[in-house]
């Protein structure tokens, strides 16, 4: 993600900024315009205001309601289906279900998983992937749903036919390490969840049903093999000895499904961190190669260009990270067999998607609303 500049006194901003600490002035990210704007003196926090656009002139705008829970999102002022004014921005009108905010904690974790979802969204609308509400369009569209456990059920973070569901506990730091080192994970963030999930919204409109299903075919299996199955076997067995040399991770060693989803969540990790290394002018020399490599001019539209840098830029995070004492920040290893199969997201991404924005029909196999879901199953078993 790139740094943003203050209009009113060009100091930075980051992407969770709502005033400026630099001059107090009050300022909100527009996702249609892509950019931090200051806001109007004196308006109320649910009255409309003028923007002066860039080559557009003024345009009217508000700001989210969801202000006072730390959303800084603005939005064109619009009617909802009703005729009734909309108060929400594009991601928060996205979240179909959020905990009971009544409980402390689980109003804190929903604002961090939001906070997570505004920044996937951000590089999804870089990358121009289509971002559709399942109010926009119920076959196609997408929703999240942020859930707590009850009594009566458990919630399970998965994704089905476009629905996204995170348990909110992901946002405990403790439960998230608890459960990082049970399976066995390197890396495990809300972000990570967010990204992984969304792979398998994409993977529904993308490569289900389309041309690309055969070349998916060809470096990640055959999906129709049996989800069940092939879960109740990894729980059982674990990954293969050799999985790191053609796996992103021992969890995409499940099934083509997975395979696809943690290698698609890689990517957007990629080009979300190489991002903010070109914004920060960042200039790293690979050691023993003597030759420097500049992110400033990183084209991210070269996979070769991009898979450079991204390994420069990981061996600088790893030993700076060893040097504090920490764990590795990237514990992955993208073997040539891992390349192929980013570079076939890399470029499934950059071409025209004209197709892929038709609601996609469905597919007679289901699959299980969640991994989690499956993988109780199979504990019981």
């Amino acid at each position: 993600m790139r740094i943003f500049s203050c209009q009113a006194c060009d100091q930075s901003l980051f992407f969770e900024n709502s005033v400026c600490l630099s001059c107090q002035a009050e300022v909100a990210y527009s996702p249609e315009l892509g950019d931090f704007f200051v806001l109007p003196k004196g308006v109320a926090p649910d009255a409309p205001f003028e923007l002066d656009v860039p080559g557009k002139g003024p345009q009217a705008f508000r700001r989210c309601q969801n202000l006072v829970e730390g959303c800084n999102w603005i939005f064109p002022v619009q009617e909802q289906a009703d005729g009734e004014p909309e108060v929400f921005c594009a991601s928060c009108r996205l979240t179909s279900i959020i905990p009971e905010l009544a409980n402390a904690e689980h109003h804190a974790a929903w604002l961090e998983i939001e906070q997570s979802k505004r920044r996937l969204l951000y590089t999804l609308q870089a990358l121009s992937l289509p971002i559709v509400s399942q109010e926009q369009d119920a076959q196609a569209g997408l929703t999240f749903r942020f859930m707590s456990d009850t009594a009566q059920e458990k919630v399970m973070t998965g994704h089905a036919d476009g629905v996204i569901t995170i348990n909110v506990a992901e946002a405990n730091g403790a439960f998230r390490e608890n459960m990082r080192e049970k399976l066995g994970e390197g890396y495990r963030t809300v972000l990570g969840h967010l990204r992984h999930e969304i792979g398998h919204y994409y993977w529904d409109r993308l490569v289900r049903d389309q041309p690309a299903l055969a070349a998916f075919r060809e470096l990640f299996g055959d999906e129709q093999q049996s989800y069940q199955e092939a879960i109740q076997r990894h729980y059982e067995q674990g990954a293969p000895a050799n999985w790191a040399d053609s796996f992103i991770s021992a969890y995409a060693t499940m099934h083509p499904w997975e395979d696809w989803a943690e290698t698609w969540a890689h990517y957007l990790h990629m080009v979300d961190t190489l991002e903010t290394a070109k914004s920060h002018g960042l200039v790293l020399r690979v050691p023993g190669a003597g030759a420097k490599v500049v992110i400033e001019g990183l084209d991210v539209r070269d996979f070769d260009e991009m898979s450079k840098s991204w390994r420069t830029v990981t061996l600088a995070l790893n030993s700076l990270n060893r040097s504090m004492g920490l764990k590795d920040a990237y514990p992955f290893v993208p073997t040539p067999a891992v390349q192929k199969k980013l570079r076939f997201i890399h470029e499934l991404i950059r071409q025209p998607r004209a197709a892929a924005s038709k609601a996609a029909p469905k597919s007679v196999r289901a699959r299980p609303r969640s991994t989690e879901a499956a993988r109780a199953a199979a504990a019981k078993a």
